[in-house]
């Protein structure tokens, strides 16, 4: 249901003139309030790199990122600064992205679609229906407000195409855990083809440019390989193997933990140990910021890499040895290096058919480091060393 804007709080306030506020049709800023309310370290720097791109051909961009790196919080702020249904200005004067010059020609002016595919597979009662359900209720809240131009048994490519030919308006589309369908039904083919086929009309269509001004979809795996080619071709995709310019987006870099460490009085390089070890070429050192985040918050250092249900089914194929897995991964637990191939894994978990193919998905979930120099993998600190031994044994 859409409701009218007309409160105010914290950080950013709603218009109220009439600019309408939905479920997934401009959600506001409450979520990126809640960010900075709490411990934040300034990230808004992404938001110039989207606005570099916005309604060019680089405009759809796929960041994979393990969990617990961030990918909520930049879907949050992404949303909070380019709806169009609040005033977030105040959110983000003090911040990084306040100080360039074009912050506020794109500020709050898109119409901005958000979609966490977590929410909806959890709200549906059978995991197929998913993207049936999406599609209904997205095109619901926009037959709301463009009432003339939508049809609850269209599909949402085609009603998004029929409010840009009635009012010329264009979409951001901000996706959350993109692939949880891949990941949470794995053998569901037909549901997996038809979602990317949703995808496809949305991103890969003679109406594209007319309808999206960019989308941003987030994850933990890269967009699904079919033979060597990429299901979603157009999409420019950063990955923990190559996260290119968007590198000091993965995690905190060093110089962001030392500001943390001076700013509480936490010891650096405790911080280092636990948490550092993730490296790109852009940027030699990057932390894991949930873990970093707790132990400045909770005052202690420790194990905060809650294990999800993921890792756990991986430890089946650490069991079986393949190819001298388990070997490898003792080897690393002793300081080593592992050689390895990223180009044969299909970015599917239905699909995983080597020791490479294992390795690189730990990749994409944190558990290991890549080295795309040497084209090597190692585990990156003693906070996931602990997870690695207790896998093992």
């Amino acid at each position: 249901m859409i409701i009218r804007c007309l409160t105010e709080s914290g950080f950013g306030t709603y218009r109220k003139d009439m600019v309408y506020m939905g479920r997934y049709l401009n959600l506001g800023n409450a979520g990126f309030q809640a960010v900075r309310k709490g411990l934040y370290v300034d990230k808004s720097g992404l938001i110039s790199f989207v606005n570099g791109v916005l309604g060019t051909k680089e405009k759809l961009i796929c960041v994979s990122r393990p969990r617990r790196f961030g990918k909520s919080y930049a879907t949050q702020m992404l949303c909070a600064y380019y709806d169009k249904s609040c005033d977030s200005e105040k959110l983000f004067q003090d911040l990084e992205i306040g100080r360039k010059e074009d912050f506020k020609k794109y500020l709050n002016q898109y119409d901005v679609i958000y979609l966490d595919i977590t929410w909806f597979i959890s709200i549906v009662e059978d995991i197929r229906d998913t993207v049936k359900y999406l599609q209904r209720e997205v095109i619901a809240e926009l037959k709301e407000l463009f009432p003339a131009v939508t049809n609850e048994d269209k599909s949402l490519p085609v009603a998004l195409t029929d409010v840009n030919d009635a009012t010329g308006r264009k979409f951001i589309v901000i996706i959350d855990e993109w692939d949880a369908l891949f990941r949470e039904a794995r053998e569901e083919t037909d549901l997996q083809k038809e979602y990317l086929q949703l995808l496809r009309g949305l991103f890969k269509s003679s109406q594209t440019d007319k309808m999206i001004e960019a989308a941003y979809m987030t994850g933990i795996l890269p967009i699904k390989k079919y033979g060597t080619q990429s299901a979603l071709t157009d999409f420019r995709e950063y990955t923990m193997i190559r996260p290119q310019m968007l590198a000091k987006y993965v995690g905190f870099t060093e110089e962001e933990v030392r500001g943390l460490c001076d700013r509480y009085d936490v010891e650096f390089e405790e911080m280092k140990k636990w948490y550092d070890g993730y490296a790109f070429s852009k940027v030699k050192s990057v932390y894991s910021p949930n873990s970093v985040m707790q132990a400045v918050i909770n005052e202690e250092f420790g194990d905060y890499w809650t294990e999800t249900e993921t890792y756990e089914s991986l430890k089946h194929y650490i069991g079986l040895n393949e190819d001298g897995l388990k070997d490898a991964i003792i080897a690393m637990l002793g300081g080593g290096h592992c050689k390895i191939n990223t180009r044969t894994f299909q970015n599917d978990l239905s699909n995983i058919k080597s020791k490479d193919d294992v390795l690189t998905l730990l990749i994409h979930l944190g558990y290991l480091a890549y080295d795309e120099k040497e084209k090597e993998v190692y585990i990156p600190n003693q906070e996931v060393a602990d997870e690695f031994k207790n896998a093992v044994e």
